[in-house]
């Protein structure tokens, strides 16, 4: 069942998205060679802590960490350890919080120093891709639309879509429906209502569609090796124009200023 929510319950959602996008500005101030992903965590849940939150991922179905870091060839679900971040990685964080009984979810795939011009170019498709997929993202248009825009950007560059893993409804639950695909057809699935908040989460990657699952039971990886990029906002479905409840702009305030 796909749980409409009231305005009250959308700011409330979109309280939880910013301290997410907070929480990933911070990272982005400690994020660079030497570091690890363990470190990194911490700090996650540190910041969340002070500001009222709650990290959502830890301890949910068992996940043991605050953020899921996916490093190169890893899509995502990646457990933070004591590896260190090497000039030339590519590194997906997802975060996600609960504040005030609402959960926020966000994702974005961090440069390491320099990597390769390809890796980079990977990115920035996968970055435009989400948008693209966000304005589809219209009371009256269907699930499908916003896959087959995803979709569409991404192949047209070369890409492939990963189809096991999917975007999804957010609200007192961190997984609702609807399931929301990173590929699909025009008019087809779900009809897109005012009320629904939706996660829209681009996993593409440089190489074959396939994925594997390594031993961990979590990390989600490539099966040729090739690097993958993720994306991820919060939307919530309007009358009007997509609300993007989470944002970009903490982590590229600082991105820009290094």
């Amino acid at each position: 069942m796909i749980l409409l929510k009231t305005e009250e319950e959308i700011e409330k959602l979109r309280a939880s998205n910013q301290l997410v996008s907070k929480t990933l500005g911070e990272l982005a101030k400690n994020i660079g060679p030497g570091k690890t992903t363990l470190q990194l965590d911490k700090i996650a849940e540190q910041y969340i802590r002070d500001h009222g939150g709650i990290p959502g991922f830890l301890g949910y179905n068992g996940f043991p960490a605050t953020l899921c870091t996916s490093l190169n060839d890893e899509v995502v679900h990646g457990i933070p350890s004591d590896y260190e971040l090497r000039d030339g990685d590519i590194l997906s964080v997802d975060c996600g919080v609960k504040l005030d009984g609402y959960f926020g979810d966000s994702a974005y795939t961090f440069a390491i120093g320099s990597p390769d011009p390809k890796w980079m170019d990977l990115m920035h498709n996968t970055k435009e891709s989400l948008f693209q997929g966000i304005k589809m993202a219209k009371t009256g248009n269907r699930i499908g639309d916003i896959g087959f825009a995803v979709q569409h950007h991404a192949e047209k560059a070369g890409y492939s879509v990963v189809r096991e893993m999917v975007g999804h409804g957010l609200g007192k639950n961190l997984h609702e429906e609807p399931e929301v695909p990173n590929y699909g057809r025009k008019g087809s699935g779900v009809k897109i209502r005012a009320g629904m908040v939706i996660c829209i989460e681009p996993m593409i990657n440089m190489g074959n569609r396939h994925i594997q699952q390594d031993e961990d039971g979590w990390t989600i990886r490539t099966r040729d090796g090739q690097p993958s990029a993720h994306f991820e906002l919060a939307v919530a479905i309007t009358e009007r124009e997509p609300d993007i409840l989470s944002t970009f702009r903490y982590i590229e305030e600082v991105l820009i200023n290094r």
